[in-house]
This record gives C-alpha cells, sequence and structure tokens, in this order.
C-alpha cells in the first residue's frame, strides 16, 4: 500500500503529463478565440472564408483534446519548473497551429514558414509582416491578424491564468513564466488569478478607449478597432500596406503615438493609480519617470532633426516625428509615411537603437525594458564611486529601496544574454546570404518585438529566404520570451 501511495505522488508530479494537461487545455480555449474571425468573415466576406477559419478552430480543439484526455483524470500540481516547460511548449505550438487560418485561406494562401512567420510576428507583438495587399485582402484575415497582437499583448498565458480557477488549476507558475522584467514575485492581489483578471480588466478598457479614439479621429469603426488591437499591444499590424500612412491624419498620428506610450507604461501603476484614484502612483514611479524622460529625449530629437535637415516642414516634423519615434521607441512598429527609406538615414539608425531600451517592465512593449537600463546606469555609477572610495558602502537604489544582489545578478545576466542573442541571430542571417544592414536591422526589428527592419525588410520581410525567415520566428520567440525560459530547457540542471 506504501508503494502504491508512493507510485501515486510521483505521477502526479509528472512533468510530461502536467504540460501535456496544460497545453491541452490552453490549446482549447484558444479555439474559442476564433469564433470572432469567423463572425467578421461571416458579416464582410462570405462562406468560402468562413471555412478555414472553422477548419483551424476544429484543428485546434482536436489537437488540445488529444493532449488533454490521456491526462484528464490527472490532477496537474504546477511548479516553477512546469511553467516554464508550458509557456514555451505553447507559445511554440501555437505559433504552428495559429499558422492554419493563413494556409488555409485562398486569400492569401500561405506557405508553412511564412504563415509561422506572420503568426508569430502576431502573438509576439512584433509587427513584422510577408503580406502585402492588405487593403483589398479579406476582412477576417485582417481582423485575425489584429487580434493576435491584442492577444499576444497582454500574454495568452496570462488571460489563461485568469480563467483556470474555473477548472480548478492554480496560476503563479506560468504567470511567472510569461511576465516580462526582473522582479517577477510582485503581486498586485493576494492571489494571482484576480492580478491577471485586474490587469486584462485595465488594458480591455484601454483598448475600447483607443478604438473611440480612432474613430473620433476619422477612423471607420473596424480601422479604429484592427489599430486599437495594434497600438495598445504594441504589435504593429495595420489594416493598410501603408500603416498609419495610409491615413495621412495628424489627428490620428498623435492618438497612435500618445497610446504607444501609454502602453509602455508598467500596467500595474494603471492598478495602483484606479485603487488609490489618483495618478501619483505613477508619476511618483522611478522607472517611469527615467522611461519618459528617455523617450522624451530621442522624440524631441527626432523632430528637430526633421525640420532641421529639411524633411518636413515644422508642424509635420512635430506630429510624424511624435508618433514614428513612439512608434518604434515602444516597439510598436506602426508606420507614417515613407518610413524607413525615404527618411534621413540618421532617424531609422537612431529609433533602431531606441528600440533596445522599449518601455516599463509590466508593459506590452518588447526590448530590454527601462528598469534594466536604470538599473545599469545606477550599478556603472556605483562602481565608478568604489574607484574613488573603495571602501564605501554604497547601495543601488531604485526610488529608496535598495536593489538585492540577486536582482542586479539577474539583469546583468539578462543583458549579456540579449546582446550575445542580437550578435548570434545577425550572424547567422549573414551566413543565409543577408547583407549586414538588413541583417543588423532585421533581427533589432524581430529580436526587440519592434517590427521594422532595415535595408531589404525597411518595407517589409518578404524578400528573406527560408532559413532567414525561420530564423527570425525564432528570434521573435526569443525575445517576447525574454531568452531565460527558452535557455533553462538546454540545461541539465533543469531537468534534474
Amino acid at each position: 500500500m506504501a508503494r502504491d501511495k508512493t507510485w501515486l505522488v510521483v505521477q502526479q508530479r509528472s512533468p510530461l503529463k502536467t504540460a501535456l494537461y496544460m497545453v491541452g487545455v490552453l490549446m482549447m480555449m484558444f479555439s474559442v478565440t476564433l469564433l470572432p474571425p469567423i463572425g467578421v468573415a461571416w458579416w464582410y466576406d462570405g462562406y468560402n472564408v468562413v471555412t478555414p477559419f472553422a477548419e483551424a478552430m476544429g484543428a485546434m480543439l482536436m489537437l488540445g483534446l488529444l493532449c488533454w484526455l490521456p491526462v484528464c483524470r490527472f490532477k496537474p500540481d504546477l511548479r516553477n519548473r512546469d511553467g516554464f516547460v508550458v509557456v514555451v511548449a505553447f507559445w511554440f505550438l501555437l505559433s504552428l497551429v495559429g499558422a492554419l487560418p493563413f494556409m488555409l485561406s485562398d486569400n492569401p494562401h500561405m506557405p508553412l514558414v511564412d504563415a509561422v512567420f506572420e503568426t508569430a510576428s502576431g502573438l509576439t507583438t512584433t509587427g513584422a509582416t510577408v503580406l502585402s495587399g492588405l487593403d483589398v485582402m479579406p476582412k477576417a484575415i485582417v481582423y485575425y491578424r489584429a487580434q493576435l497582437n491584442f492577444l499576444g499583448g497582454m500574454g495568452i498565458v496570462v488571460l489563461a491564468v485568469a480563467l483556470l480557477p474555473m477548472l480548478g488549476i492554480g496560476g503563479m507558475q506560468l504567470y511567472k513564466a510569461e511576465t516580462p522584467g526582473p522582479m517577477k514575485d510582485e503581486k498586485l492581489t493576494p492571489r494571482i488569478t484576480e492580478t491577471a483578471k485586474n490587469l486584462w480588466y485595465i488594458y480591455v478598457g484601454l483598448n475600447v478607449i483607443c478604438t473611440l479614439s480612432f474613430w473620433a479621429a476619422g477612423m471607420n469603426f473596424f480601422d479604429a478597432l484592427c489599430h486599437s488591437f495594434a497600438t495598445l499591444a504594441l504589435g504593429g499590424f495595420s489594416t493598410h500596406d501603408a500603416s498609419i500612412g495610409y491615413f495621412n491624419s495628424p489627428m490620428i498620428e498623435l492618438v497612435a503615438g500618445f497610446f504607444s506610450l501609454v502602453a509602455a507604461v508598467n500596467f500595474a501603476l494603471f492598478f495602483l493609480a484606479w485603487r488609490s484614484r489618483s495618478l501619483k502612483a505613477i508619476f511618483h514611479d522611478a522607472e517611469f519617470k527615467f522611461c519618459m524622460v528617455v523617450m522624451g529625449g530621442i522624440i524631441a530629437i527626432t523632430c528637430v532633426f526633421l525640420y532641421y535637415s529639411g524633411k518636413f516642414p515644422l508642424w509635420e516634423s512635430f506630429y510624424h516625428g511624435f508618433f514614428q519615434a513612439a512608434s518604434v521607441i515602444t516597439d510598436n512598429g506602426l508606420g507614417t509615411i515613407g518610413y524607413p527609406a525615404d527618411w534621413p538615414i540618421f532617424v531609422p539608425l537612431l529609433l533602431l537603437l531606441g528600440s533596445f531600451f522599449g518601455g516599463c517592465v509590466g508593459s506590452t512593449c518588447g526590448g530590454i525594458k527601462a528598469i534594466r537600463f536604470l538599473l545599469l546606469y545606477k550599478q556603472s555609477m556605483r562602481e565608478a564611486r568604489l574607484l574613488i572610495r573603495p571602501s564605501a558602502q554604497i547601495a543601488v537604489k531604485l526610488g529608496n529601496q535598495p536593489i538585492p544582489d540577486r536582482v542586479m545578478q539577474a539583469v546583468w545576466g539578462f543583458y549579456y544574454l540579449y546582446i550575445f542573442s542580437y550578435c548570434f541571430f545577425s550572424l547567422a542571417l549573414t551566413a543565409t546570404g543577408v547583407d549586414m544592414v538588413t541583417a543588423f536591422g532585421t533581427t533589432a526589428g524581430c529580436l526587440n518585438n519592434m517590427g521594422i527592419g532595415l535595408g531589404e525588410t525597411a518595407v517589409g520581410f518578404s524578400p528573406l529566404n527560408d532559413a532567414a525567415t525561420w530564423l527570425m520566428s525564432l528570434a521573435m520567440l526569443v525575445g517576447r520570451l525574454e531568452v531565460f525560459p527558452l535557455l533553462l530547457l538546454f540545461l541539465p540542471d533543469f531537468w534534474k
């Protein structure tokens, strides 16, 4: 009897069964998200466009059932290791299965490599695209791309964490594996599911406000909805080939730039501001102040350079520069007229480097994140002071709080791995035959989840060969998951 009980405990802690159970549940939940595109196809496009989405929904549901049914009687006990495995497995699997609507549709009818790239770009909120002819494409396809941005923005797994209690499944491990940033143990509420729900309430509420703002600025409702999904998620998928430049509207660009900056703020600060009925929680935050100073400086340089270079008159330099700088620094990736191909090379290069900065931790942006740059700056100042006074006890502080050494070590480790990943993918692209400018610009656009490249990919990623396209699909996932969850899977100690 004792042996049977021991075997039962081992069975309940099986990481493989836990992963199958969780991935199966998540996949079945995601299949439901194809209902809105089916509705859009029925309303705008007709039965021929409904069919691919219905078939994709059936395939996702069946795959989820195949994973879940063999272990449906198994009660998962999620640990930190299981959370990382589930998150990585789900993101990779979803990038493959989510590509089905693109492959099954007649317009576009995409090969596997391009369909996976487009899906991964949407889910990771990168916004890099291999598609053209969006203006005449079925509305359901255009909407599906925007919805991928929306779901990937706050994180599909964080959404699942909010719903998993209905199935009796805890979610803290999934939340920690999914959310970006060096300090993942902080929760807004005692229960992690309440944290996830509150973040999603704020996210959805901001999307509603953004949609109404775009609509009031002159977009039709469909364009306004899709662009709000792209903007608040900082995903960059537009409904037109010319992106925001299609509308040629100062008001629309100002709205898009403003909400790009809003989306770059830590969503936890919005929750704290809502709960306290005061904006002090936002404006007193050290990371927010540092982030806005850096972004404000880059935006100002962009606007001034556009004017004094003679590219645009004063007013156009302001609203084009404000929107485009905000869009690229926050890794949104929506574009205005002629960017980047027809702009002075200084501006695209400045903004490309700015895309490594990203926004605040806990936002929907990509990149390295402001708090890491702030901590690295403070650590550098600390080292300089220690050269002057070697025996001094100088702590690195954020606000008035000292930062634990564990966090600083994690920041340095992440920074090294991120730069190493950038160099690796850039060199790998050149090995596939891509020129140096295109390789470095494309890798920055994908790893930072920014979506705008340089060189051959300045106006789209379709010129990439198949090997390069697969590499950039991987780069987008590495950037979205912030390196560590993927790296852990290759460490022998992780599996012991």
